[in-house]
Parts: C-alpha cells; sequence; structure tokens
C-alpha cells in the first residue's frame, strides 16, 4: 500500500463555520470537516482520486477522512483539515498551558483506505472515549 509524509495544518474553513451551526453528526458537517485536501501530485503519488477515503496517522493517533484536491497551491508535501473533530485525532493534545494545541506542522503519514468510512462526530467521540478507556484500564 502506497503511503506518503507530510506536514498537516489545520484552521478555520467558512464551510465548516455554516456546517457546524447544523450537528456534528450530519452530513453536511462530515462533508466540510471530514475531508483532508491534498495536493494534486500527492493524490497521484498514493493512487487516490477525489472522494475517496485515506488514513491520516500522527504520534498522536489516526482517523479517517475522505480526500479532496486542495483548494490553495501547489503546496506538494503540505496537507489541510478543517478544525473539528477529524483534525484533532491527529493533532497533539498538549496546549503549553494556552488553552489551544499547535495545529500547524504536524507531521503525518496517508495511506488509502478504501473499504473504510468516515465517522461523524459523535462517533469519533465515542471511539476516542473507547480508546482511553483501554489505554487507562
Amino acid at each position: 500500500m502506497t503511503t506518503i509524509e507530510v506536514n498537516l495544518i489545520s484552521g478555520r474553513t467558512f464551510m465548516q463555520g455554516v456546517a457546524i451551526e447544523g450537528h456534528k453528526h450530519e452530513d453536511e458537517y462530515i462533508k466540510a470537516c471530514g475531508i483532508c485536501e491534498i495536493d494534486v501530485s500527492d493524490l497521484k503519488k498514493l493512487k487516490v482520486y477525489p472522494g475517496q477515503s485515506v488514513r491520516v496517522k500522527s504520534a498522536h493517533g489516526s482517523v479517517v477522512v475522505r480526500a479532496v484536491k486542495a483548494t490553495q497551491g501547489p503546496h506538494p508535501g503540505l496537507v489541510f483539515i478543517p478544525m473539528g473533530p477529524w483534525a484533532n485525532q491527529v493533532t497533539n493534545p498538549n496546549t503549553w498551558s494556552t488553552g489551544m494545541p499547535n495545529f500547524k506542522g504536524v507531521r503525518v503519514s496517508i495511506e488509502p483506505a478504501p473499504n473504510e468510512k468516515v465517522m461523524n462526530g459523535i462517533e469519533l467521540l465515542q471511539k476516542t472515549t473507547l480508546d482511553l478507556k483501554e489505554t487507562t484500564a
């Protein structure tokens, strides 16, 4: 399976702001935030088409999101996940007493995840809770 190593940044988007007015388990929010913007050249390296699922992994966790063509760039080696439950799965939870984790420059690997679904926000939180219970047991 093809894997690429890239830097992840996260931030707020217009579509995220609109979708968050609904509920985190609705399709609109998943379509707005459960995505990873990937440069066209990196999509080709991964052999992934826009709309397909990919697994993003970091030292802090992993998450399945939908690959989309980057809206900015070209920026090979740089990917973007909107702030939200999906980005939180792979971001360092340490806030260094600021109350906000660092959402920029997170080293991640990405691989195709063709048979995996993008979970909604509630499913991600339930999974995270179960994972924490297993690691502290």
